[in-house]
């Protein structure tokens, strides 16, 4: 037994990258080899008490490692760019051919009536047979491209002197207060690549530079992100009360470096509205200070953090999540259940599809006894532990797909809702999508340096998120709010009184 357990060690020190699917290694069936050596160490008398803590603190190490590297972005929340090996799919050569399909919007290059520029060619007429020739009109053809530029624009405010000396100046417009300063456009297009594109400062400063002729600091994009913020501030209290409203609510949270610090980053969305919060801690204090859950009396869709459930609302779980654990239940621990429950959630999701968001009760009932009968074989599979006979003040510890399985149990309605009302989803793929560009921000662009400057971005990255799900380009969205506006269907949600973005 000895000679097996430092085979497999031995095994795993030489090849610190390997990839466990099949739970072997080397030829070497891990599982079985732990298993036997584990019959052989409960049973064999001859091992000394000293030597059986030592093995079994030798398997429990096996044990911990094969269950860390059986996990990839297939049957966890692991990303697919941490799957060590990965192999990505060859597209194969289909029936359709290269180029856009019938049915699909296109995004064909048209003629416009305006064009910017004119340039008339003439025929040279001395290479003509004789005759009379007449012009009859032209033949139009048209090259679309982009002229960077910088543009500055002077203002000259007249200067008035009277026979005594006195002097009027006019007023300059409002906003125009040093003899140079950058423009709402320069404003817009700066937090637009920092903050929608997720560029670096330094990237953004040299393309200001090189591509517009227009010095730039660093210091000034940070500005221009903190003003942005600033000004974005009332649509906080616009999206509360919105997202308040709402009857489906999505939740999820990651964490953010902020300085070297963990802190955390709350997202709160439905398809029309986005809220970013960041707190230094994660849990239910900081999500009671965003002000949403607590009045919120919907559904929320969410992944089954504990936290989540402290607010009476109704409650909707990612079925994402289930699928990725049940895959690890059958290919980690062999549990046939979890295939079952894997095959019958997917044919379950079509059905709702096919049925137009929701099932009647009679279908919902039958769906339902299919998947209790699931549950009942998994709980003969994999019962639960056997009680001590001293009573413990922690509950006995279970195995991963023990604790899926009593969770799918325990939370059958909350895993099920999809099926029966129209507007809860299967996944909750809404709040991982709203949440999932804080992520790419700090893989591209590094931490947050201040917390002013996290908040900023939480901000304004909630505002056009919004925007762009009510269909106004991010763009455009910036240049009003450094412009002191609001987009439509925001003014629309604001008190009267609450007419600019100052």
């Amino acid at each position: 037994m000895r000679n097996k357990i430092h085979e497999i060690i031995a095994t795993i020190s030489n090849d610190k990258q390997i990839w466990l699917t099949d739970m072997t290694l080397n030829k070497i069936d891990i599982k079985a080899a732990v298993a036997d050596a584990e019959r052989v160490l409960a049973n064999d008398p001859s091992i000394s008490a000293s030597a059986k803590s030592v093995l079994s603190l030798l398997l429990l190490i096996i044990k911990l490692f094969i269950d860390k590297t059986g996990k990839n972005s297939s049957n966890s929340s692991i990303p697919p760019s941490q799957d060590p090996h990965r192999k990505r799919e060859r597209k194969t050569n289909g029936k359709l051919k290269p180029g856009g399909q019938p049915g699909r919007t296109g995004t064909t290059l048209l003629p416009v009536d305006n064009p910017d520029e004119i340039k008339t060619i003439k025929c040279n007429r001395r290479g003509l047979p004789p005759g009379t020739w007449k012009e009859v009109g032209f033949e139009k053809r048209q090259i679309f491209d982009l002229h960077i530029s910088r543009h500055v624009t002077e203002y000259r405010a007249q200067i008035l002197e009277n026979e005594l000396g006195q002097r009027y100046v006019a007023d300059f417009p409002d906003g125009v207060t040093r003899p140079a300063q950058y423009g709402d456009s320069v404003k817009a297009h700066a937090v637009y690549l920092s903050i929608y594109q997720l560029l670096p400062y330094e990237r953004v400063q040299s393309m200001f530079v090189e591509q517009y002729g227009i010095p730039l600091s660093v210091g000034s994009i940070a500005n221009f992100n903190r003003e942005a913020g600033e000004r974005a501030l009332p649509f906080e209290a616009v999206a509360k009360k919105t997202l308040i409203a709402e009857v489906v609510l999505h939740a999820d949270e990651t964490s953010i470096n902020l300085g070297g610090t963990k802190h955390w980053l709350h997202a709160v969305s439905c398809g029309t509205f986005t809220l970013l919060s960041l707190a230094v801690q994660r849990g239910k204090d900081a999500m009671d200070a965003v002000g949403v859950l607590p009045e919120f009396k919907g559904t929320l869709v969410h992944d089954h953090w504990k936290p989540y459930y402290a607010y009476h609302c109704t409650h909707a779980l990612c079925n994402a999540h289930h699928l990725r654990e049940l895959i690890y239940a059958f290919e980690q621990d062999e549990q046939r259940w979890a295939k079952n429950m894997h095959t019958m959630l997917l044919e379950l999701n079509d059905a709702v599809i096919e049925a137009g968001g929701a099932l009647s009760p009679e279908e919902a009932k039958a769906w339902r006894t299919r998947y209790r009968k699931i549950l009942g074989h998994g709980n003969a599979e994999c019962p639960p532990p056997p009680e001590p006979d001293k009573p413990k003040r922690r509950k006995t510890k279970r195995s991963k797909s023990r604790n899926l399985l009593e969770r799918l149990r325990d939370y059958e309605d909350d895993v099920l809702r999809f099926m029966e009302i129209a507007d809860v989803p299967f996944t909750n793929n809404q709040g991982e999508r709203d949440i999932r560009m804080a992520k790419l921000h700090q893989k591209i662009s590094g931490c947050f340096r201040s917390e002013e400057s996290a908040h900023a971005f939480c901000r304004v990255r909630s505002y056009l998120s919004t925007c762009r799900k009510n269909s106004v380009d991010a763009g455009d969205a910036l240049m009003q709010l450094f412009r002191g506006k609001w987009p439509a269907f925001i003014q629309e949600k604001m008190p009267c009184s609450a007419e600019g973005a100052e």
